[in-house]
């Protein structure tokens, strides 16, 4: 059996039994925010996806370093996968933010600096997959794709300390705050949520890898057959 085959006998199951785990914690172990209520709930998964696209674009900024050092198109494949799964947990974070936001502040969306910035790093990533998917001459287009996969980056750690840079964010401060955090008993659930994330994370960027460089082959193939039959 394949080594990537091995992979997705384990990643599959392990990531439907966390998130479930993670689904029971949030909604029947966690206590009820006394304020907000049961839309607290939405932090979990709020908080747990945008971890996700962190992780997702620090991917693709290694995944791009690595592409232009080695030119090996396996590292195109991960940065390209995992750019894609980070803009699709960048949306479930701008999404539930606002319903978030709705409750605390009567607001779907503040031009707060977290949110900004959160926003335009959604339109980063996505302009990448779009680049990275154009047409034209492949090494070319995946060298630029590269090279705006590292300077996007430069968004992320915006993203990520907006709400200590900036005094006047809206945006709560979960950890290390001085006036208060996240309830001790609200932890647990926090903590697998963010694991089951990962886990998920994980089995798609495999998955979505694989089909990347399976579709590159097929490509390569196609032009090979053209090449034969028209010369």
């Amino acid at each position: 059996m394949e080594r990537g085959r091995v992979w997705d006998y384990f990643l599959g199951p392990l990531a439907y039994v966390v998130l479930s785990v993670a689904i029971y914690m949030v909604f029947v172990v966690a206590p009820e925010e006394k304020m907000m209520g049961v839309v607290q709930k939405i932090f979990y998964f709020h908080v747990s996806a945008a971890w996700v696209a962190f992780l997702a674009f620090f991917v693709v900024f290694v995944g791009s370093i690595m592409f232009l050092i080695k030119r090996d198109y396996f590292w195109d494949g991960i940065s390209l996968a995992s750019a894609e799964i980070g803009v699709v947990f960048t949306t479930i974070v701008i999404t539930t933010g606002p319903i978030w936001a709705k409750t605390v502040w009567n607001a779907w969306w503040t031009w707060d600096p977290k949110l900004t910035t959160a926003i335009i790093m959604w339109f980063i990533y996505l302009a990448y997959v779009v680049l990275r998917l154009a047409a034209g001459e492949e090494e070319k287009t995946a060298r630029f794709a590269a090279i705006f996969g590292i300077i996007g980056f430069l968004d992320v750690p915006l993203v990520f300390a907006a709400g200590r840079w900036w005094q006047k964010t809206f945006h709560p401060i979960v950890f290390n705050n001085p006036s208060g955090g996240l309830d001790p008993a609200m932890k647990p659930a926090f903590f697998i949520s963010l694991f089951a994330f990962t886990i998920l994370y994980i089995y798609l960027l495999v998955k979505s890898t694989r089909i990347n460089l399976m579709q590159r082959e097929l490509n390569r193939l196609k032009d090979m057959v053209k090449e034969k039959i028209y010369g």
